[in-house]
């Protein structure tokens, strides 16, 4: 049977995804909400959705109408908005009664998590979020190869994150920690998510260098040992991915060989989603260790490079 859902942040860069899997999944989008009005992607999904550029209306509109006939009222809550108000949403989902969809990180900081677990027990109703790589066929087949081997050392794991942006990143709130969680969390959560599922908890950690357009650091796993480096500098960049007019380079490799994910992106939040309504979404206690280890690594004092560091700082 179709749901209806709202959206929060649907004027925002990731929220395109969300009304596509919304969309292909088979339900319909009811009310949406963005301070910003330039929202006329959800003319390409969705016919008299009632939007807001008020949170205020927004949650006037949805209460009305979770106490109006059945059927009426708002089933999930996808939310899209930037990473501080999130945690704020989700409880605004939980309120008025409706699942909780929400765009990585779920949260900034660990503690929130226990919060959300209270209200999600008092109200019922559940939380989710999409930790898309967690459904990458690829990723899935390397988990699962990982899991048989059998011990023998730990594998040597790099990872290199280079997503080039303009001056406006660091005036927008994605360059302000307090809103974004830096960078280790904007941009590298769904990695560090990933590298904790492919090899086990983290048992130490250490950050190299953390700077508004880079940072970069080391950490055991249980079963790897995990060099790690995210910028969105464009000098950055290897010598002539940047002359080919490339702005992004990606790059996971396991004892020297690359892992090959780049395929099958576009269809991932749409398999989150028919995931979460078959009832096997990720929740609360599956982002737990990312955002810990993000919360860490903001947290600490860069202590420089040393042997353990990413090539690109030897």
């Amino acid at each position: 049977m179709s749901k209806n859902f709202a959206i929060t942040g649907v004027g925002g860069y990731v929220a395109p995804r969300h009304l596509k899997a919304i969309k292909e999944t088979g339900n319909r989008l009811i009310a949406a909400v963005d301070p910003n009005d330039s929202v006329g992607v959800l003319d390409r999904h969705f016919e008299n959705v009632a939007f807001f550029t008020e949170f205020e209306r927004f949650d006037r509109h949805l209460e009305k109408l979770r106490r109006k006939d059945a059927g009426e009222e708002a089933h999930y809550l996808s939310i899209c908005s930037p990473n501080h108000l999130h945690d704020a949403h989700v409880r605004f989902a939980l309120r008025i009664g409706a699942d909780a969809i929400c765009e990585k990180p779920l949260v900034l900081n660990p503690w929130n998590i226990d919060a959300l677990q209270e209200l999600e027990q008092e109200s019922g109703r559940t939380v989710s979020t999409i930790l898309q790589l967690r459904v990458h066929p690829a990723l899935i087949a390397l988990r699962d190869k990982i899991a048989a081997e059998k011990p023998d050392g730990k594998h040597e794991v790099v990872l290199t994150y280079i997503t080039s942006r303009g001056p406006w990143y660091l005036v927008s709130w994605k360059g302000q920690v307090e809103r974004s969680g830096g960078l280790a969390t904007n941009i590298g959560i769904h990695f560090f998510d990933l590298l904790i599922w492919l090899f086990g908890p983290v048992q130490q950690s250490e950050v190299h260098v953390a700077q508004p357009t880079r940072t970069a650091g080391f950490m055991e796993l249980e079963k790897a040992e995990v060099r790690w480096f995210l910028s969105i500098d464009r000098g950055d960049l290897p010598p002539g991915l940047s002359a080919d007019g490339q702005t992004t380079f990606r790059s996971i490799t396991v004892d020297g060989a690359e892992v090959e994910f780049s395929g099958g992106f576009t269809d991932l939040h749409t398999v989150s989603y028919q995931e979460i309504l078959a009832g096997r979404g990720f929740g609360l206690e599956d982002s737990r260790p990312s955002i810990q280890l993000a919360h860490d690594i903001r947290v600490a004092a860069p202590i420089g490079k040393n042997d353990n560091s990413h090539k690109f700082l030897r």
